[in-house]
């Protein structure tokens, strides 16, 4: 008896909560300003010379940042609603179900975000709305590897960029910016085991690179 009256609270709860979603999708003006204002940072730094394809291309972005902060919204309800119904095994499962079933909606979307950028934008510049909505922490992280270790092999620089690469899709749909560089952090342990395993030494390297720097500066 217990257990159904815990189950019906729980379902009551996310009726709630859908209906807190579907009235959220008329979005708080001010929001909508912050997401409009985030996505024409990003395309004013590319270069878009058409000005209805920039406007195209912002509003693609603004909308994609409003998607998935539903998605994130709901998800984060349903684990709340599940942390407060339930514990121990039934908890984790409800919880597991809320990420799972968000993680399958932010992968469709992903897809059609990228499908509606790739309609309007060429490789390159998708890839610079990417790293506007990541920080161009991929490039930057790749940079910093290049200089640290200038003798690797183009196969340890493609290694390296791929993986950061696959960690910039994650970040896109972070929904902080701590959960966004959670990502690269989770992808930077995989590229220091890999460089450590062919017997880098990183600390040095590193150690290295800021003396070549700092010499370069004095000259």
């Amino acid at each position: 008896m217990k257990t159904n009256i815990k189950s019906l609270l729980f379902a009551a709860m996310m009726m709630m909560g859908l209906a807190q979603l579907t009235n959220a999708q008329g979005f708080d003006p001010e929001y909508v300003k912050v997401t409009n204002e985030r996505a024409r940072k990003i395309v004013d730094n590319m270069d878009i010379s058409d000005i209805q394809k920039a406007d195209k291309v912002t509003d693609y972005i603004a909308k994609q940042y409003r998607n998935l902060s539903l998605i994130h919204d709901e998800r984060d309800k349903q684990i709340d609603a599940a942390k407060e119904m339930y514990d121990g095994k039934k908890e984790e499962k409800k919880i597991n179900k809320a990420e799972k079933k968000a993680n399958k909606s932010m992968a469709k979307l992903h897809k059609k975000y990228l499908a509606q950028l790739s309609s309007e934008l060429t490789a390159e510049q998708v890839d610079q709305v990417k790293d506007g909505m990541t920080y161009g922490v991929a490039p930057n992280t790749y940079k910093v590897y290049q200089e640290m270790l200038p003798d690797l092999t183009q196969e340890q620089k493609d290694k390296i960029w791929n993986w950061l690469a696959e960690a910039r899709e994650h970040a896109m749909d972070a929904g902080s910016s701590h959960a966004k560089h959670a990502w690269f952090g989770k992808y930077k342990g995989k590229i220091t085991n890999y460089l450590s395993d062919l017997g880098y030494d990183l600390k040095q390297a590193e150690k290295d690179m800021f003396e070549r720097q700092k010499a370069a500066n004095n000259q």
